[in-house]
């Protein structure tokens, strides 16, 4: 079976697809149990995907990239986190805040930071998160102070994609006490090698295990004003919108591990008997099998009306959200039900469904908690 068919991407994003989905089965599929069992970075596939054309993608053409667009990356999300959603994850951190650097920054900080990551010569990252600060944007407490020509950073960040790995960062730090707590926030690029700066990997995780982390303690970290991407006071604005695209990327990364553990689920049932018959042909499971291909083709759907409604600037908050809630939501409730069905055999640890299981997990937490989205559709409905 294939559910990620090609049928609702747009003509212009099956190029890309196509291209994800031949590089996913050369490349990521042989090595997922393999790497997810390791919990390591999985620099070899990332440095194939680098020669593939598959990394840094969307950065412009002029500067060594490729221009793809919202659709474009969503068809490749998809087909990454079929395969396996960790390194999927790695592949698609790579370049994560160039986005911002490249909407908001200078013609310098294109050609100093974003030229390198587009033609595959340096990996990036954004730190946003805090230890005891997620969700709330309008809340974090690391701080960049100006001292001359200079910002000088202190506090904590988490959860943050390669923050070992990385050679720089988008990093999100606040540079106000206004009284609208929305403008106290500015967005900085931090070369990993300044002086002030240190990470360190966090504990291993339940899923997604080919994906590093890390924490971030910035003690006196300068850097040059010169540094600051856009203008200051804006970063909360620029990361509202920026996330708007991101999570309809992440309803790809729901979509591509709700694929994994349905198609894992049918060949199962298929394979199987019980009471002298093949598992499939009872009615309860071909209920629950019926049941997973529902919501999983409604999910897809909303996620790719979604990535059109965000293209087009129209309702995106309101369209990300809900894609980015359904899709994540739905690979968790097939996941489970895929174990129910593999029986005791799911929770044997170098089984597909169950690394499925484990990583559906995480995609309902990052990019914003689906209680958070929630709220933003709410607030967003049109009325």
């Amino acid at each position: 079976m294939d559910l990620l068919d090609e049928g609702i991407v747009p003509e212009h994003a099956r190029e890309a697809k196509a291209e994800a989905r031949a590089f996913a089965e050369a490349e990521i599929e042989p090595v997922a149990a393999e790497k997810f069992e390791a919990g390591e970075y999985p620099w070899d596939v990332l440095e194939a995907a680098m020669e593939a054309g598959l990394v840094a993608a969307d950065l412009p053409e002029e500067l060594g990239g490729r221009g793809w667009d919202l659709e474009q990356l969503l068809a490749v999300a998809e087909e990454f986190y079929r395969a396996d959603a960790g390194i999927g994850l790695t592949l698609m951190l790579a370049s994560f805040g160039c986005e911002l650097v490249e909407q908001y920054g200078t013609e310098e900080q294109h050609e100093e930071y974003l030229r390198p990551v587009a033609q595959n010569d340096q990996i990036s990252g954004l730190a946003v998160s805090e230890p005891d600060t997620g969700s709330d944007l309008a809340g974090m407490t690391t701080t960049a102070d100006k001292d001359g020509d200079e910002y000088v950073l202190n506090g904590e960040k988490y959860w943050v994609g390669n923050a070992v790995e990385a050679d720089w960062l988008t990093v999100y730090a606040k540079t106000g006490d206004r009284d609208d707590r929305y403008a106290n926030y500015s967005l900085f690029i931090v070369p990993t090698d300044t002086e002030g700066y240190e990470a360190e990997h966090i504990p291993e995780k339940m899923g997604m295990r080919a994906s590093k982390q890390g924490h971030i303690v910035f003690d006196d970290c300068r850097i040059p004003e010169e540094n600051l991407v856009g203008a200051e006071g804006g970063g909360f604005y620029a990361l509202a919108d920026f996330f708007n695209h991101g999570r309809v990327v992440v309803a790809g990364h729901g979509l591509g591990i709700a694929a994994a553990a349905i198609e894992e689920a049918e060949a199962f049932v298929h394979d199987r008997e019980g009471f002298g018959r093949s598992i499939n042909e009872f009615q309860a499971v071909q209920h629950i099998l019926a049941d997973m291909q529902t919501e999983f083709q409604a999910a897809r759907s909303l996620t790719w009306r979604a990535a059109e409604q965000v293209a087009n600037h129209d309702g995106a908050g309101y369209w990300a959200a809900m894609a980015k809630t359904k899709a994540t939501e739905t690979a968790v409730d097939v996941a489970e039900r895929g174990m129910q069905l593999h029986g005791g055999r799911s929770i044997f640890t170098d089984r597909r469904i169950a690394r499925a299981y484990r990583d559906a997990r995480i995609p309902v937490i990052y990019e914003g908690a689906n209680e958070i989205q929630r709220n933003l559709i709410y607030r967003q409905t049109p009325r």
